[in-house]
């Protein structure tokens, strides 16, 4: 399968096998109205299989969301079908409205407008505390 460049836009490379839809689903490209391409399972030399999405549109990505999803992630801009710029991803020290805390007695189950914010406790893996009722999300409760 041979899929173009793209003009103008942005590359999402290194992406693990099968994370592509959660890129999809929680950076919200339904809503777009330009291209989206999906790549899936493609070959890769480093990887063995990877995902990619290319956006021919440029958009203020959420980062934090990506290093989350996939901390292998690398971010490339495309202009005039030249790559301007190259980003890699870590997880991020915070997430805020990517998770939701669990705990029924936390505050955020009764006020629903405050934000849900939650903070690194051990990169190595991937937990996440609650800022409010200090309630531990493990990555792979991402769905």
């Amino acid at each position: 399968m041979n899929v173009d460049g793209i003009e103008n836009g942005i590359v999402l490379d290194h992406i693990s096998a099968g994370k592509a839809m959660l890129v999809y689903k929680y950076l919200h490209l339904d809503r777009l109205s330009s291209q989206v391409a999906l790549i899936q399972n493609c070959t890769s030399h480093k990887m063995g299989r990877k995902d990619i999405v290319k956006i021919s549109e440029d958009l203020d990505l959420d980062l934090d969301v990506l290093g989350y999803i996939d901390p292998g992630i690398t971010v490339n801009y495309i202009k005039n079908g030249q790559r301007v710029a190259k980003k890699s991803l870590q997880l991020p020290e915070t997430l805020t409205n990517v998770l939701a805390c669990k705990n029924p007695r936390c505050i955020t189950s009764t006020e629903q407008e405050l934000p849900q914010i939650f903070k690194i406790v051990d990169r190595s893996k991937a937990l996440y505390r609650c800022a409010y009722c200090d309630t531990i999300v493990k990555k792979e409760e991402l769905n």
